[in-house]
């Protein structure tokens, strides 16, 4: 991988959101775009033909879009999962940074306007953040980030992400698994890119569905998908222990 090259002046910036059956959350994640203050962003809604209001809800944002000036485009069709999505809204988009944030978290309103500020002042090519964690009884956490020597996803931040559009070109989402996210964030990592870490919160993540389930199979099914992704990288079977030590910390903190 080339050494990292700084960004264009007031670089265009790509948010895709992936969505499928998501009229419900929808709204808030668009208006956190929307509320952006950078001002040179394009969004990509990336939907999996929802069988609910979802495109509508999009669509109803149009002209607002329009009113603030950023590229808005919705692509509703059969696709492979999130992550299929997600490549494809990757290969729609024309921006130097790409962002992606999923349909039911939603950014700061600052988030992009720091996440570009910062990558050209660290030179990265890939960078990620403090994020805002919502548990389901509506209390809250931030999960701060950290770049350490030790590969784990402990201290990475997928929502809190922006990557030059080419680092995730070269390196697409394997639409294998749920955590198919934390792969790509190994092969970046033993790419040789220059990797940033902001201490900063940029998004809010809601804890819930089947990434964090609360019992025993879902544990071990979740730590079995982290532990061949680590293998799959080249890393040691010593990483069985990060695996069991995630997993049970979401089973006793929540």
């Amino acid at each position: 991988m080339q050494k990292s090259r700084g960004l264009g002046l007031k670089p265009l910036v790509s948010i895709t959101t992936a969505t499928y059956n998501s009229e419900k959350t929808l709204a808030r994640t668009i208006e956190s775009v929307l509320s952006q203050t950078y001002d040179n962003i394009e969004y990509l809604i990336v939907d999996g033909m929802s069988r609910d209001g979802t495109v509508k809800v999009a669509e109803a944002y149009q002209k607002r879009f329009q009113e603030r000036g950023f590229a808005y485009r919705i692509v509703s069709e059969a696709d492979g999962g999130m992550y299929d999505a997600i490549n494809k809204g990757i290969r729609l988009c024309h921006g130097e940074v790409v962002g992606n944030i999923n349909s039911d978290d939603w950014y700061e309103p600052y988030a992009v306007e720091r996440a570009v500020a910062f990558m050209e002042s660290a030179k990265c090519d890939y960078m990620y953040a403090n994020l805002n964690i919502i548990r389901q009884d509506g209390t809250s956490f931030v999960k701060r980030a950290r770049l350490q020597k030790i590969a784990t996803s402990r201290h990475w931040n997928h929502p809190t992400q922006f990557a030059k559009r080419e680092i995730l070109c070269a390196y697409p989402y394997k639409v294998e698994s749920l955590h198919d996210d934390f792969d790509l964030f190994l092969k970046v990592r033993k790419s040789g890119c220059n990797i940033g870490v902001l201490n900063e919160v940029l998004a809010n993540f809601t804890m819930e569905g089947i990434s964090h389930e609360r019992n025993i199979r879902a544990a071990v099914n979740r730590g079995k998908c982290r532990y061949h992704i680590y293998r799959n990288n080249g890393y040691s079977r010593w990483y069985l222990l990060e695996c069991v030590m995630i997993e049970s910390a979401k089973m006793i903190l929540g």
